[in-house]
């Protein structure tokens, strides 16, 4: 049994309204991606890091990534959405993968992963039946917006927060059995999601937020803090 990382990006990150695509935005001096894909790299149990692009990216090549080092291979079969990509990513890989590995799948943008969450969820999950994703309590009070008012958003309700989650990433399963629930729910927004309408129940392994996702142009600067901070320690 073995583990593997597979990372989704053949996006375009249009939310943070720039020309680029996201997973190639400037971030410490490197494309935002390589920052996940040198924590993935630098895990002792993961043997390879598979990086998904979509079939036409011609940026990753205008970009060095020699400083990964030998783990990190490139799968240009992407799709049109996440879950594409992640089962056509999935079926790319079967020569090299068995059914039984762990495959643990992290988006490109959460660029302050820490080497110590993916251990984290390797211990805690990898001997549980079904698998885990890193994830954090919700801490601040929700509200659920109705139809808005003359152009306003208002409050209908609020929602208790008792028993939520913010789902993270990596979401760490079995080869075979992610790919047989992406197949069966192949519109989903997580790999969790896949694994529960399946009727199993994975394991919420706590992280941190620090291990957030690069969505809005202000996250860059966010993200940036907390990798120079970590640099200084």
């Amino acid at each position: 049994m073995s583990y593997f990382a597979l990372v989704p990006a053949a996006g375009s990150g249009s939310r943070m309204g720039r020309g680029l695509p996201k997973q190639y935005l400037p971030l410490a001096g490197r494309p935002l991606i390589f920052h996940a894909l040198a924590t993935l790299a630098a895990v002792a149990a993961i043997e390879k890091v598979f990086v998904v692009l979509a079939p036409d990216d011609a940026e990753w090549q205008r970009h060095d990534w020699s400083g990964l080092g030998e783990k990190v291979a490139v799968l240009r079969c992407g799709g049109d959405t996440r879950a594409a990509s992640v089962t056509q990513g999935l079926r790319a890989v079967m020569g090299d993968v068995a059914a039984e590995d762990w495959v643990l799948v992290h988006d490109a943008a959460r660029a302050c992963l820490a080497v110590a969450h993916v251990e984290a969820l390797i211990r805690e999950a990898g001997a549980d039946p079904v698998g885990g994703i890193l994830a954090v309590p919700v801490a601040d009070t929700l509200k659920q917006a109705g139809e808005a008012v003359d152009g306003m958003n208002r409050i209908a309700a609020t929602v208790p927060r008792e028993g939520l989650w913010q789902a993270q990433t990596p979401q760490m399963f079995r080869h075979g059995m992610l790919l047989d629930a992406l197949e069966f729910a192949p519109v989903v927004t997580d790999e969790a999601s896949a694994i529960e309408a399946l009727g199993l129940k994975p394991r919420l392994v706590p992280a941190d937020a620090t291990n957030f996702k690069v969505t809005y142009p202000l996250d860059l600067h966010l993200a940036e803090l907390i990798l120079a901070s970590r640099s200084q320690r």
